[in-house]
């Protein structure tokens, strides 16, 4: 199995993140935009996985090909887990990330490092052109920084600081995010099982 997979977002420089990911596996990457596709897709599910799979779902009859959905967000541990699946919608879709980002920075300021621990998680959801739907989630353990720091990556990067890299995210290379990164551990997982059905198919 191999071929084209329509990713359902209109962000550009998220399929191009993925496909640097998914290099070598066979298949090609296209946005809901390139593939000429739209569809209204309301994210009101209880889990990043629920999210996922319903933009999938709302793609994939749509269309012949793979579709392949995913919904991530940034978990901080002080704050009881927010803002979560919320992540793209917190404190509105309209407010900038940039602010966003100071309005945690100042619900944890003067908190200690102990207790400024967080994640990213991305679930991943792919239906295939038999209706078989696959699901995966992977995490990036980190901290909250104390400011922002970096240019690079999107969303919540400039906060989110990687221990083991002694940088923010937004501070990482390409390849080391890819590497670590919730989104590039699940598309290694989700490659993984798109080859077991790669193997079904030859047998």
């Amino acid at each position: 199995m191999s071929g084209r997979i329509i990713v359902a977002t209109g962000n550009a420089g998220k399929v191009r993140e993925m496909q640097e990911i998914l290099e070598g596996s066979g298949y090609s990457l296209v946005s809901m935009r390139e593939a000429g596709v739209e569809a209204d897709m309301e994210e009101n599910g209880n889990t990043y996985e629920e999210n996922a799979m319903i933009k999938a779902r709302a793609i994939a009859p749509l269309v012949s090909d793979i579709v392949l959905a995913d919904d991530s967000g940034m978990e901080v541990d002080y704050l009881g887990g927010e803002p979560g699946i919320y992540s793209a919608r917190y404190l509105g879709e309209e407010t900038s990330f940039g602010d966003k980002m100071e309005d945690i920075l100042r619900r944890l300021e003067g908190v200690p490092e102990r207790e400024r621990g967080g994640r990213f998680v991305c679930a991943i959801a792919v239906i295939l052109p038999d209706g078989t739907e696959l699901s995966v989630q992977a995490t990036m353990e980190g901290r909250i920084a104390h400011e922002r720091s970096g240019a690079g990556g999107f969303g919540y990067d400039p906060i989110f600081y990687v221990p083991e890299y002694g940088k923010t995210a937004a501070e990482l290379t390409e390849a080391e995010k890819n590497r670590i990164s919730h989104r590039g551990k699940a598309l290694q997982l989700m490659k993984e099982e798109l080859r077991k059905y790669e193997n079904l198919d030859c047998k």
